[in-house]
């Protein structure tokens, strides 16, 4: 067995590992926009854009986090990333370390990612499944 098939027995199990800091990451954004923690955004009037936003980030983080839903919410917190980059940072500048869309890039391609290759075998989902 070479290098390459041990370590792709691995895949999934990273997989779950890659979702959950991912999720706590995103988290930050969700509880910074919504509750003001743990860094002081100004909080947005409800029902606006950037409510709607930090509800997504909120909501979905919650839920990618254990792994319940994860294809579902992944796939919207991925469309978020992608509005979000088109938005706020493409009208800065053509490159994304210039217009500061480095990491809404990067979330929106992990999301994606998770919507279609699952949260992995350590989730609610795949718990889910065994039993169903």
């Amino acid at each position: 067995m070479m290098l390459g098939d041990k370590a792709s027995a691995y895949a999934p199990y990273v997989r779950s590992i890659m979702r959950i800091a991912v999720a706590l990451l995103f988290l930050e954004h969700g509880l910074s926009r919504i509750f003001g923690w743990p860094s002081a955004l100004p909080h947005p009037p409800i029902f606006t854009m950037y409510w709607f936003a930090g509800m997504i980030e909120l909501i979905g983080s919650l839920l990618v986090l254990p792994g319940l839903f994860t294809r579902c919410a992944a796939f919207v917190m991925s469309g978020e990333m992608a509005s979000a980059y088109f938005i706020s940072h493409a009208p800065r500048g053509f490159f994304p370390i210039l217009n500061r869309g480095d990491g809404a890039i990067l979330f929106c391609f992990v999301f994606l990612y998770l919507a279609f290759a699952g949260a992995g075998p350590w989730s609610l989902d795949a718990l889910w499944r065994k039993k169903a």
